[in-house]
């Protein structure tokens, strides 16, 4: 029946702009343009949908480079990749306590030296112990328990944390607070900076050994125990003080049943794991709507639990079972991001078939995915004169985007496809395009369907331009530079973050509207995109 109505909607298409004096597609009778019509004033575009995955910002599969264990690829970035953790040994943004913001600023810029080149954004983990020794020497290396020279602390043999001083100092939570005071001063409005992982307590800052709470049974005793398996009042300390540090970038906590009362996002590195099902997956379960605020994300991991009969993330993605558990986790809890698929070892070669399809059925799982439906727009545009743009977005993703960026039209030279007039759209809130919810494994849709996003604007053209065909384009920007970011799921795409949707006629009539295919860029191979950093 789908089937049907498609070539139905195709003929009524192309008799609508055929019994017009004027053929409104540029190429002839290719299949794939019958997507355009001319209503009176208005050219109708329903732009080609792009059904692969593709990289976007702050969404997806997120990866984590260890200074000596794992070096950062000649062909970074991956496929899909846009967003990496960076775990952040505390004594070397804060070796003693007079320390300034300038030592955390310092350190972010050594760590992440031109990642404004490659679109690529940062989730920095600040920690205290790490579990594990890399058989490297290197400044930045990861290993042992990292408290600043002057927070004393002494190891209990046979137990996994410091048990004297170090997490129960007398000073340490002021310690903390004015930590996190600094972090915030150096990333709140760092553009490098995607989201905020709280970490601190616990083995490598998964805030367990010691925990935030007794809410759950500790790690590592029959029983909790004050000061020993939890730290009283941190949960307090840290809630406090991470809300008043970050206004603009998003926190996100270990575990869901911590921080109740705090409006925090969740990194949960134990997806797909059974062991974890009921502590990580049954407890976010719980939160409802957190989601539509704050982002969830984590990694897959694959050396503990019932994972450990897996070596890579390969072989996990090749599970039929596993990789369909993982996917409805990422939909019932609307997952934005995950780690790592750097890590597909011992096969790294992301050309295989089979990885690159099972990795792509996760991307297109993460995150947003923003489907263009149609764009309306007025078939002529008169320097000086109003006209109206509309158009209709649906996100077939699991989550939103979180941070609220401006959408530009343009005018492109119908040559050259450079911009020649553009403006920003007011009051359109992109953090609003919802996906649906309520998963159903058994149809792979939500049950209760996402909205489409009608936006509808009047625009005026103030710049005099030479009459004749251009090109109207629609992007989606970073605020750092203004320049085109996020993608739509389109084949209407230029390198460079643009889609283009039809041809227009400026200071006279046109007779041609729909562009071919043929001259439109691939969105998954293109690698310009930027940002920029001050």
């Amino acid at each position: 029946m789908k089937i049907k109505l498609l070539s139905l909607y195709c003929l009524f298409a192309f008799f609508s702009c055929s019994s017009s004096n004027d053929n409104p597609i540029e190429g002839g009778n290719n299949d794939e343009l019958l997507n355009v019509k001319v209503d009176g004033d208005n050219v109708i575009v329903e732009p080609l949908l792009y059904d692969g995955a593709f990289r976007n910002p702050m969404m997806g599969w997120r990866d984590v480079f260890s200074v000596g264990l794992d070096p950062i690829p000649s062909n970074y970035p991956l496929p899909y990749g846009s967003i990496y953790k960076e775990y952040i040994p505390w004594d070397r943004i804060e070796s003693v306590k007079t320390d300034g913001v300038d030592k955390i600023v310092s350190y972010s810029n050594h760590r992440w030296k031109g990642i404004e080149k490659q679109n690529i954004k940062v989730i920095p983990r600040v920690y205290i112990h790490w579990m594990g020794t890399p058989a490297v020497t290197d400044p930045d290396r990861l290993d042992g328990i990292r408290f600043p020279a002057d927070i004393p602390y002494e190891q209990e043999v046979g137990t996994p944390y410091p048990m004297i001083g170090g997490y129960f100092d007398p000073t340490f939570q002021d310690r903390v607070k004015a930590l996190v005071k600094k972090m915030g001063e150096a990333w709140d409005n760092d553009p490098r900076v995607a989201y905020v992982e709280m970490g601190i307590i616990g083995q490598w800052g998964e805030q367990h050994s010691p925990m935030i709470s007794t809410y759950w049974k500790p790690h590592d005793a029959a029983e909790h125990v004050a000061n020993k398996t939890w730290i009283p009042g941190i949960e307090k300390t840290l809630g406090d003080a991470f809300t008043e540090a970050f206004k603009h970038k998003k926190v996100m906590v270990r575990y869901a049943y911590d921080f109740k009362d705090y409006e925090f996002g969740y990194y949960w590195d134990s997806w797909g794991i059974a062991e974890e099902d009921v502590r990580g997956y049954g407890e976010m379960m719980k939160i409802k709507g957190r989601w539509k605020k704050q982002p969830i994300g984590g990694e897959i991991c694959w050396n503990w639990g019932d994972f450990t009969r897996y070596h890579s993330l390969t072989e996990i993605l090749a599970n039929d079972e596993t990789r369909n558990k993982i996917i409805k986790q990422i939909r019932d809890l609307h997952c934005n991001h995950l780690g790592y698929f750097s890590y597909a070892r011992p096969e790294v070669d992301f050309s295989q078939d089979a990885l690159q399809k099972n990795a792509q059925l996760i991307q297109n799982a993460l995150g947003y995915r923003y489907i263009l439906n149609e764009f309306t727009y007025t078939r002529r545009i008169d320097y000086g004169k109003t006209f109206n743009i509309s158009f209709k977005v649906t996100n077939e993703g699991s989550s939103p985007f979180y941070y609220d960026w401006p959408i530009e039209i343009m005018l492109l030279d119908k040559e050259t496809k450079s911009k020649v007039w553009s403006c920003i759209l007011d009051d359109v809130n992109i953090t609003q395009w919802l996906p649906g919810d309520e998963w159903d494994e058994n149809s792979g849709k939500y049950k209760i369907r996402p909205q489409c996003n009608v936006v509808k604007q009047s625009l005026t053209l103030d710049k005099q331009l030479t009459p004749g065909q251009y090109i109207i384009a629609i992007a989606i920007l970073d605020p750092a530079g203004m320049v085109p970011s996020l993608r739509f799921a389109t084949k209407n795409y230029f390198a460079g973050g643009i889609h283009p949707i039809g041809y227009v006629g400026v200071n006279q009539d046109v007779s041609v509207y729909g562009i071919s295919p043929s001259i439109f860029d691939n969105i998954y191979t293109d690698l310009t995109l930027h940002y920029v950093v001050d």
